[in-house]
């Protein structure tokens, strides 16, 4: 399966969201999810926005799965690249690294915003912040 997936906070920490696509290996969209957060970094939405996405994948018995996130900074510290030093996505990172055992293959690949099903993640990640917005907060 194919996954696109993206986070963001408006701020840094601020009002955050995530959103992802899991399409087919012939492109089909399989699922789409979005989801209000709350208040995080913008990292820290980027790994929530995968860890959905893995959940998601395990639970439609995914074997295989790549991953294009526009964070490069999480694409590197998933596959070792970069070490994890922030103790909140230190946590994070275990969480994939649990969801990567339910795989026989986990890659991860770093693409630019401009990727057309990224700018969906995004829209759908804005979508949720936008709806959050409006309603009425208690």
């Amino acid at each position: 399966m194919i996954i696109f997936s993206d986070g963001g906070a408006r701020g840094n920490p601020g009002p955050a969201a995530i959103g992802f696509l899991i399409l087919s290996e012939n492109g089909q969209v399989l699922m789409t999810k979005w989801r209000y957060l709350g208040s995080r970094t913008n990292n820290q939405a980027e790994y929530e926005a995968l860890i959905a996405a893995l959940e998601s994948a395990v639970a439609l018995h995914a074997e295989e799965v790549t991953c294009h996130l526009d964070s490069q900074l999480v694409v590197k510290q998933v596959t070792g690249e970069y070490s994890v030093k922030n103790s909140e996505l230190r946590k994070l990172w275990r969480k994939v690294q649990e969801l990567n055992k339910n795989f026989k293959k986990a890659s991860f690949i770093s693409v630019p915003r401009t990727n057309i099903q990224i700018q969906k993640a995004d829209a759908l990640v804005n979508e949720a912040l936008d709806e959050f917005s409006q309603s009425p907060q208690v």
